[in-house]
């Protein structure tokens, strides 16, 4: 028998599937974001509007599963990493939901449009942040093989190697980021100044999914050091 179903077995229901199930919700909400704002730029606000109540009920999930994780881990359950640093590992990954969230809730309620000259390098950009989030799901897959090796041997180089990758598309991020916010520095002269304020935001909300997904690695490289 796994040493994770061991110790369910014995000490109580393992965290780590729905920690796991965790993320990968949170990741959706990431996912819908590409095609949401592939709608603001066709101007179809009925699909837009559809797609952010996927998002909120995507993030609600989320939130039903933080819920069931923090249920899962009473202080008696016996782990061989603190209960602490499990419990921090779902609040950061939750905030990688919330912020998807935020950044459809805002570009819904003022109906925001992303300037057509920006359109291709803020997609890139997206599509970035949202595949560093999906490297942090890969991280997290391989939390369940980590407790059964007793964090040693071949299993932590392979997770070591993906945390080294997730830092890697997060820095690539920030640079996208950098080349979007200079494509809009050269186009806010001619935009409504509330609005370039606001884009301004929506840019930087999209680096945080990236930074967020990013410290879901930082967390996990903790439990390995330990």
């Amino acid at each position: 028998m796994p040493t994770s179903n061991l110790l369910s077995s014995v000490f109580g229901r393992s965290p780590i599937g729905p920690i796991q199930k965790h993320i990968a919700k949170a990741h959706e909400c990431a996912l819908e974001l590409e095609p949401f704002f592939e709608a603001t730029f066709a101007g179809d606000w009925k699909a837009v509007e559809k797609l952010q109540r996927s998002i909120v009920r995507l993030e609600n999930e989320a939130d039903d599963i933080k819920k069931s994780v923090r249920l899962s881990l009473p202080k008696s359950l016996f782990l061989p990493v603190p209960r602490s640093d499990i419990l921090e590992i779902v609040t950061v990954q939750d905030k990688v939901a919330n912020r998807a969230k935020d950044i459809a809730g805002i570009v819904l309620g003022r109906q925001m449009l992303i300037p057509t000259p920006m359109h291709e390098a803020f997609m890139a950009y997206l599509k970035r942040s949202i595949a560093t989030s999906a490297q942090a799901v890969r991280a997290i897959g391989e939390l369940d093989s980590l407790l059964e090796t007793g964090f040693r041997g071949r299993e932590v180089q392979l997770v070591e190697e993906l945390i080294e990758e997730l830092d890697q598309i997060e820095s690539d991020t920030d640079k996208r980021q950098i080349e979007v916010r200079k494509i809009l520095f050269r186009l806010e002269k001619d935009l409504p100044p509330v609005d370039v304020i606001f884009l301004y935001k929506i840019i930087e909300w999209v680096g945080d999914l990236a930074d967020r997904a990013s410290r879901v690695g930082s967390h996990l490289q903790l439990l390995l050091a330990r």
